[in-house]
């Protein structure tokens, strides 16, 4: 069986994208998410057979979680504050 997934971008949360099996929509998330989303815009689609890695996620958990729960969150990566010389 062909993995695809449309990845959606967030309108509410920026920086957080929400990868959705197949035949799996935002609208099917749970509520708690889709508040927390608001409005997503699909961005692409992926066939996750013809990829080894992803950009920033590993692709072994996007895989997991489609097949057990029928999506992935990737949320924002933290800011860094970094270190504030004085002296």
């Amino acid at each position: 069986m062909i993995m695809r997934c449309v990845v959606y971008r967030s309108n509410k949360k920026a920086g957080a994208y929400v990868y959705c099996k197949e035949g799996f929509s935002p609208s099917d998330l749970p509520d708690e998410l889709q508040i927390l989303l608001g409005l997503c815009e699909a961005v692409m689609t992926i066939n996750l057979d013809e990829r080894e890695k992803l950009a920033r996620e590993d692709i072994l958990k996007v895989r997991q979680n489609l097949n057990e729960h029928g999506y992935h969150l990737q949320m924002p990566p933290k800011e860094s504050i970094g270190v504030i010389n004085f002296g």
